[in-house]
């Protein structure tokens, strides 16, 4: 009956440090506060790094007549280079200790942060989901006498967003993990929030357990709307 006891032990210690780690003092609380600090910047840095990266992608597509790129192509190229080219902490700790040093939010500051360094990513699957439609569909809008832009937003733009929406979701994905590290500027997100209640209970597990099943949950919720979406576009296409 050794095993059965020894197995009734370490059930007890494990309840003992679940109770530690989200009952006592209404820790479970804390854990929701850092997910909507979480939720809050990444949603503040999808919307910004949408706009951004948009931008950026009209930009880097520009052409001289000459078929060589104008000037706004060779910006968003550098700030593509740059952006991709660096530490997302370190970038959070620029904007923080000295673009941004005046402001006091470090939501606002996180989410402006990792909009831009979103915006890089997002500018290339837009440029790429504008460049897979076919030549032809640019051609066919033209000779019905629209011009370049009302060709691009009638015609190029509608039928590259299918190619686009996937992409842009996971990238959203990939943003909600990557906002873990903003505890860097001080907000109790909630990779902070399990790292604080660590030094409390002085036990690692299970508040860092805790923070990964959330994370997962909430990646995990992401990616089935994700799956939805994209079965939904390819019965579209199939019509």
């Amino acid at each position: 009956m050794e095993w059965f006891h020894s197995v009734q032990q370490w059930f007890l210690s494990v309840q003992d440090k679940f109770y530690m780690a989200f009952i006592e003092g209404d820790r479970w609380k804390l854990y929701f506060k850092g997910l909507g600090v979480t939720l809050e910047v990444s949603l503040l840095a999808a919307v910004l790094g949408v706009v951004i990266g948009t931008i950026l992608a009209f930009m880097k597509l520009s052409m001289r007549k000459s078929g060589k790129p104008t000037l706004l192509a060779r910006i968003a190229g550098i700030y593509i280079d740059i952006i991709r080219g660096t530490p997302s902490v370190l970038q959070l700790l620029i904007m923080w200790f000295v673009v941004l040093k005046s402001w006091r939010s470090g939501v606002l500051v996180a989410g402006i942060t990792f909009g831009m360094n979103s915006g890089a990513y997002v500018a290339e699957i837009v440029r790429a989901g504008i460049l897979a439609v076919d030549k032809g569909q640019t051609e066919a809008g033209r000779s019905l006498g629209l011009n370049q832009v009302e060709t691009m937003r009638y015609i190029v733009i509608p039928q590259a967003f299918k190619n686009i929406l996937p992409p842009l979701g996971n990238e959203f994905i990939v943003l909600v993990k990557e906002t873990a590290i903003v505890g860097y500027v001080a907000l109790s997100d909630l990779t902070r929030v399990a790292s604080q209640i660590s030094t409390k209970t002085y036990e690692a597990f299970m508040p860092l357990i805790g923070a990964a099943v959330i994370y997962f949950i909430i990646t995990k919720i992401l990616s089935i709307l994700l799956g939805i979406l994209e079965r939904r576009l390819r019965k579209s296409d199939n019509r």
